[in-house]
């Protein structure tokens, strides 16, 4: 039994009964948005299902993701998760679920059955849970998680693609806007608008829409450029949460290695502060929607347990801040195939034994972004190129976001996307001629029961679960 629908007052989140709530959590990514890092095809998600469809006809792929939506959350998946004080999931979704771009603004009810399913099992064991619009029509940023096919954020050239945007948060409001379990929606993740103004131009049409239908729900509102910015950002909207992502480069192989100097300390909590300005100027909920590092496979590294200790050090130093402005918190993420998850799949089971060498082959040529390894070959092959075209086009530098240096917009458009796609029969065709039942038995590699616990990280997260325990009460 919930104690009603949770509130923004100033800068907490409080139940219908007044009660303080700190929500924190993990995030269930490359499930409803799949992934390439995740689970291991290469490219983006429609590209991934319609090399599936080509390799096992209509009727088997429809199963083969049925059945990993369903396998990839199950009840003991929700038990494993009350266990450690956790109490918050934010769920991304796909808007092709609901919507096709040929048929639009035309409700796929299917939609909602994992959906459903997922928040119902997470208020059973009294997880709250916040829906996360992850992949927009058009694509609101130029990450691969936006599912677009290209690097190109159409989201905010075309009226169309944000009209459709709206209409898909009122079907979505209208059927969940009694359900007190849900936190709230988390409207956009990640945008990147290039003139920055139309984000939040956005939010101010989109928030009274959804309140005509659905007066009750936060909105987790992320900052523009993969939330991090909040230019133009004049005033915030009523029982509104804003959301930054703060992932810090210590926590990837091609970052600087943590070490806890004082250095690298002040380093964590300015970048924080930087990112939660708007919190500070408005005082107003801030929420870290994602961060964590990926950790290394000692399959690969020599010295992986001493890396990833390392990384357990920088996240227990992250939620050290955090827990100084006692915020609300999402890690990224819960499952996935060993890069980065709470849980992951089992490096001896089918699902792993079947992709091994394809992962292989896509670490080599770096075509995933997420915790790529250096390569002396791609960079020998991106340098030369990322030079000449800073020299001859120094206007390239430029180029929006302008955090990325041109080798990285390189990668973006070269490698990870029309690369990445150019493989997607590669890893389609892993699972030709496969009957259902064999289909079946390997994608049971996602249930909980056959998956690893990554202890070290759990441990941190459930022992930072019970200060936020310890704080309510007090």
């Amino acid at each position: 039994m919930s104690n009603g629908f949770l509130k923004v007052e100033g800068e907490k989140v409080v139940d219908g009964k007044g009660n303080a709530i700190v929500l924190r959590g993990a995030g269930l990514g490359g499930w409803m948005n799949m992934e390439n890092f995740i689970t291991g095809y290469p490219g983006h998600e429609h590209q991934h299902r319609a090399a599936m469809l080509k390799v096992l006809g209509k009727e088997k792929q429809e199963f083969f993701f049925d059945k990993f939506l369903e396998y990839f959350f199950m009840e003991d998946d929700a038990k494993f998760f009350a266990s450690l004080g956790l109490n918050c999931i934010r769920l991304p979704f796909n808007y092709r679920h609901f919507e096709d771009d040929m048929n639009p603004r035309v409700l796929k009810e299917s939609g909602f059955k994992h959906l459903d399913r997922v928040i119902d099992l997470c208020a059973k064991h009294q997880i709250y849970t916040i829906l996360d619009l992850h992949a927009l029509p058009g694509g609101q940023s130029p990450g691969w998680h936006c599912d677009s096919g290209s690097s190109y954020a159409a989201f905010w050239d075309h009226k169309d693609h944000q009209d459709r945007v709206i209409w898909l948060w009122e079907q979505i409001a209208t059927h969940y806007k009694d359900n007190t379990w849900v936190a709230g929606y988390n409207p956009i993740n990640e945008p990147c608008d290039p003139e920055h103004w139309r984000l939040p131009a956005f939010y101010e049409r989109f928030e009274p829409i959804i309140r005509e239908i659905d007066p009750n729900h936060i909105l987790w509102m992320d900052g523009n450029t993969f939330a991090a910015e909040w230019k133009t950002f004049d005033h915030v909207l009523p029982n509104s949460a804003y959301s930054l992502h703060d992932y810090s480069q210590m926590g990837f192989p091609t970052g600087e290695r943590f070490k806890g100097t004082p250095e690298q300390l002040a380093k964590l909590e300015q970048q924080f502060l930087r990112k939660a300005s708007i919190m500070q100027q408005h005082k107003v909920v801030a929420w870290n929607g994602e961060f964590g590092p990926v950790y290394s496979d000692p399959r690969v590294d020599a010295d992986a347990e001493e890396i990833n200790q390392e990384r357990y050090n920088l996240l227990g130093a992250q939620l050290n801040v955090y827990d100084k402005y006692q915020i609300p918190w999402s890690i990224w993420l819960y499952k996935d195939i060993g890069v980065q998850g709470m849980v992951y799949t089992d490096p001896e089971g089918p699902w792993m034994k079947k992709i091994q060498p394809f992962l292989e082959k896509k670490k080599k040529y770096q075509l995933d972004a997420w915790g790529k390894y250096p390569s002396k070959e791609i960079d020998d092959l991106f340098a030369p190129l990322a030079n000449f075209i800073d020299i001859a086009c120094p206007e390239a530098t430029n180029t929006y976001p302008t955090t990325w240096p041109t080798r990285t917009h390189l990668a973006r458009n070269v490698i990870e996307t029309f690369m990445a796609q150019a493989f997607s029969m590669e890893f389609a065709n892993l699972f030709k001629g496969m009957s259902m039942e064999q289909l079946d038995e390997v994608l049971q590699s996602f249930k909980y029961s056959h998956c690893k616990q990554r202890s070290g990280l759990n441990k941190i997260m459930s022992d930072h679960a019970a200060l936020r325990r310890k704080g309510a009460s007090g």
